[in-house]
């Protein structure tokens, strides 16, 4: 035991992830709301309360404008339940991907004017949206931007702003989602109204942007998924029990229960068209029609995926054959569409180990997404040609753009040339794990330990265990769903562990000789207990040995 009182392999897993004091263990293991900073912390917040309580005064109505992904839609329902509740009249605003495009447009503050609406509060975006700032100053409507992505420049003057990545801002953690920052914001209302409300309650909102988004799972965001995913357990929510029983989700929750069960369902009808069916099912307070709601969430998810899956292969038939793969990959398509593009590229990105922008091209414009790898800032790297694009932003490892469509060739050789130097990079894939275990080593004990660091995510990997060979089959691994496998491997002295090895298929015959295992130690929903989830395998080599750490 180490003087933290953990075992040894906890506390290099923690030390790696900067948890090396006492009162930094207890605030990464068991976090509490006392661990959250002041709203007041951040830049603008007083002008935007200000604001908000001068349209109550006033009767003024507000217009919530969110993005379309659940960050933006979390966020939207978060902060709009808070106000009602604080009695401000509200009207809620989505982006339609296909009609209006990514983020606030000069569209949504011709629908603010036409409900009748003073102010404009913007959530998960307007940093970049100069040109609906300008509409909003032009029709006399005042505006708050609450969002996270990166600047692009300085804000007008009279512009509220409620970005952590300003320069302006000084607050403790400038990570925080879209959903958070409405989190936030809600919170500093709530104060100033001297409205108790349970901040439970929307920590279960706002982690479901938290985690969807990818944000960096340290500091506030750890509280917020951490105690989210708690209070998302006992949800009184017609409209969160509703959607977790459609995908089939129970607790405890996991960060993979909202990537990959209920974030995509909240996010295809925004993906698709309109996200406002996600935003009804987050604020539905009647049973029957938040299952009708989550119904359809789950078929028009289903859709979503098909057309994903079109998109990724024939995007990969454009890079395939490439000898040598470009070091950055570059794809449109006039058949693919653009709210699945992102997702395509990430898959894409996670295959081929290489940042990836696709297009869906549209007329004499190309709308896309860009996803990249760990190493490699995507949004830095493009800035350098933003004179190329219409339109830009983003995060270090996800981008959105708008190109002109004649102007996509000659912008994928510049990519590709100036992306050159990666090669090394990128063609180098290698693995670093945590952990060396026999499978015998892994008890529950360690199992426990290792199930303590959750929620993982950016910032906060689940650890890569590497299970040591020679490892043989104890029986022939079945296989199932979509080229799928499971099975369970066994030690020279007799210890057994069980795997999934989704996607394996097609590398079955990597399993008939002696072999050692990459893979991430996963609680089992079917079968109970605990599982290896394969990242890889490799053939065992006795005269090899292994570099401790890297594989």
């Amino acid at each position: 035991m180490c003087r933290l009182g953990c075992s040894t392999h906890q506390a290099a897993l923690l030390a790696r992830r900067g948890v090396d004091r006492a009162e930094a263990l207890r605030a990464f293991l068991e976090p509490s709301v006392e661990d959250l900073h002041s709203p007041a912390l951040l830049h603008g917040m007083k002008e935007a309360v200000d604001r908000l309580l001068l349209a109550r005064d006033a009767a003024q109505r507000v217009a919530l404008v969110g993005d379309y992904d659940v960050d933006g839609v979390s966020g939207t329902a978060l902060l709009s339940a808070v106000l009602k509740a604080c009695g401000f009249e509200v009207r809620m605003i989505l982006p339609h991907r296909m009609r209006d495009g990514y983020g606030f447009q000069p569209v949504h503050v011709e629908r603010a004017q036409q409900e009748g609406c003073a102010l404009v509060i913007t959530i998960d975006c307007g940093t970049t949206s100069h040109a609906a700032i300008a509409a909003a100053r032009d029709a006399g409507l005042d505006v708050v931007i609450t969002d996270h992505h990166l600047p692009d420049g300085e804000m007008a003057g009279d512009i509220i702003q409620i970005n952590p990545q300003q320069d302006a801002c000084s607050y403790p953690f400038a990570h925080l989602s879209g959903a958070g920052l409405a989190f936030k914001l809600a919170l500093a209302v709530a104060e100033v109204c001297d409205k108790e409300i349970d901040v439970h309650a929307l920590l279960r909102i706002a982690c479901l942007g938290t985690i969807a988004d990818m944000v960096p799972l340290q500091g506030e965001n750890r509280v917020i998924a951490k105690l989210g995913l708690e209070a998302l357990a006992t949800t009184r929510s017609p409209g969160l029990k509703a959607l977790m029983q459609v995908a089939r989700v129970r607790p405890p929750l996991a960060a993979d229960d909202i990537g990959f069960r209920l974030g995509p369902r909240l996010n295809a009808p925004g993906r698709l068209a309109s996200a406002e069916k996600s935003l009804e099912l987050l604020l539905c307070r009647h049973p029957g029609r938040a299952l009708r709601l989550a119904t359809d969430l789950d078929q028009t998810n289903r859709q979503r995926q098909e057309e994903e899956r079109r998109v990724a292969k024939e995007a990969e038939a454009l890079f395939v054959d490439r000898q040598p793969m470009p070091a950055i990959l570059v794809g449109w398509s006039h058949t693919w569409h653009r709210g699945v593009v992102g997702i395509a590229a990430g898959r894409l990105a996670r295959r081929f180990n290489r940042p990836t922008v696709l297009l869906a091209v549209d007329g004499e414009a190309a709308t896309g997404s860009g996803r990249s790898i760990s190493a490699i800032h995507l949004h830095r790297f493009l800035q350098d040609f933003g004179s190329r694009f219409e339109r830009f932003g983003g995060h270090a490892q996800a981008i959105g753009l708008t190109v002109p469509s004649d102007a996509l060739e000659e912008l994928r050789q510049e990519l590709e040339q100036a992306a050159e130097p990666w090669r090394p990079m990128v063609e180098a894939r290698s693995y670093k794990y945590e952990i060396e275990l026999a499978p015998e080593e892994l008890d529950e004990s360690l199992i426990s330990q290792l199930w303590c660091l959750a929620p993982h995510g950016q910032g906060n990997a689940q650890p890569l265990l590497k299970i040591r060979g020679p490892l043989r089959l104890a029986a022939p691994a079945r296989r199932f769903g979509n080229d799928h496998l499971s099975g369970q491997a066994v030690g020279p002295d007799g210890g057994k562990i069980r795997f999934v090895a989704w996607g394996f298929a097609p590398r079955s015959t990597e399993f008939d000789g002696e072999f050692e295992l990459l893979g991430f130690i996963e609680r089992d929903r079917y079968l109970g207990g605990s599982v290896l989830r394969l990242l890889d395998c490799r053939a065992y080599e006795s005269s090899r040995g292994s570099t401790a750490g890297e594989a």
